[in-house]
């Protein structure tokens, strides 16, 4: 696998500092890690403050790029457990145990941030943004915001719809530069909040290419010459994953691959068992980031069969849809605007209906039974692959970063 972008120290001349905040691990965050070395290689000295994970993550590490991550929380120490309490009794107090959890390593990267007296604190999401604005104001250090979603209408952040929209609604016009992640968010955020529309920077990843990768099949030990039909992505509600295995039953000579974890995977696997079709649709679990293009790339066809169930899923264009494009795989994806105006502006493959399983099945069966239509659209994706990367909006980000600095600057020089 090549990518053409050897990884170099950030200039150890900087004195420009950045410490991003996100609400995972930072094992398996794309857009992240790709931020942030996007800023170390132009010579920031970028940290990451991400949640502890024991047992899995260290909690110091420096990686290749020169990026700093700090983890915080989530004690190796674990509760005492009564032999005499309830089953509802554990539960609530494994539910306390995890808020006090996450209190703590909030309190720790607020802490942890405010002691560094960054340049810029960056939030990743809104379950960042409160912690991130109370470091940043502390530290008197200029604010971002990625709004990687739309949760104030979100697939399971329903119940907290109404605290994330007052949380935006007093926060959003106070950060120094605001990111999203596609043109339909960007106005959603400008008009929601009478803001500036925010900067989109889309979901892509690193431009690579992948030679004669057949990982799938070999782990998989896939032994008929069918084309491998690939979702990737988490195996979650609204992403119309049944759709996708109901649909295998009606593509005969063809193998379905779902690679992901996520609330959904045993009852896939169940409704696929029940079905009869588990010499056909298979599961890989989730991949490290360094290791998923060679997946990707051994399969024929990238479906991305998301549901309109809520303003977010209606304004994505997916990180897997630019994942497949990478990769040169045809692509069978919902006909929702985002995802349309990419996969037609390319000729990508085919747009189905979204919650319509019978259109699903029928155009991948079309791509299955037609070589050279699946040829088209391969050659289409490789030419898209070199618009389509996250190299090409690297700039974008870098000239954000400066008009903040910029303003931060004069705003101190005007208190003093």
């Amino acid at each position: 696998m090549t990518d053409g972008h050897g990884f170099k120290p950030a200039r150890p001349d900087s004195d420009v500092t950045v410490s991003m905040l996100v609400c995972n691990p930072f094992l398996n965050d794309a857009r992240v890690r790709k931020e942030a070395e996007t800023l170390a290689l132009a010579g920031y000295q970028v940290t990451v403050h991400a949640l502890a994970l024991p047992g899995v993550t260290p909690r110091f590490e420096v990686l290749e790029s020169g990026v700093r991550v700090q983890r915080h929380g989530a004690s190796e120490a674990k509760p005492a457990r009564q032999s005499g309490a309830s089953k509802r009794e554990r539960s609530r107090r494994e539910v306390l145990a995890l808020v006090a959890s996450r209190g703590r390593a909030l309190i720790s990267m607020a802490w942890s941030t405010f002691r560094a007296r960054p340049d810029i604190v960056h939030a990743h999401d809104v379950n960042m943004l409160p912690t991130a604005w109370l470091a940043a104001r502390l530290a008197r250090a200029a604010l971002v915001y990625d709004a990687h979603e739309i949760s104030t209408d979100r697939e399971g952040y329903r119940s907290f719809r109404g605290a994330v929209g007052w949380i935006e609604k007093q926060l959003v016009p106070r950060v120094a530069g605001m990111i999203t992640t596609t043109d339909a968010r960007a106005k959603f955020f400008a008009r929601a909040y009478g803001v500036s529309r925010p900067l989109v920077l889309q979901n892509r990843p690193r431009l690579v290419k992948v030679e004669g990768a057949n990982r799938i099949r070999e782990e998989l030990g896939l032994s008929e010459p069918w084309p491998i039909v690939l979702y990737q992505g988490g195996l979650q509600p609204g992403r119309g994953l049944e759709r996708l295995a109901k649909a295998a039953a009606k593509v005969p000579e063809a193998y379905f691959v779902f690679i992901g974890g996520g609330s959904q995977a045993d009852e896939l696997q169940l409704l696929v068992k029940a079905s009869g079709l588990g010499g056909r649709v298979r599961f890989i679990d989730t991949v490290a980031l360094d290791e998923l293009p060679f997946y990707t790339a051994s399969a024929d066809i990238g479906v991305q069969p998301i549901e309109n169930t809520c303003l977010n899923h209606f304004t994505t264009d997916s990180n897997k849809l630019f994942e497949y494009v990478i990769a040169g795989l045809p692509v069978v994806a919902t006909r929702l605007p985002e995802i349309r105006k990419v996969v037609q502006h390319h000729d990508l493959g085919l747009l189905v209906p979204p919650g319509d399983t019978e259109a699903l099945a029928d155009a991948i069966r079309t791509l299955v039974q037609a070589p050279d239509l699946c040829r088209r659209y391969q050659a289409n994706a490789e030419k898209a692959a070199q618009s389509l990367n996250w190299e090409t909006q690297e700039a974008s980000l870098l000239e954000l970063y400066h008009r903040v600095l910029g303003a931060n600057t004069t705003t101190e020089r005007a208190s003093q």
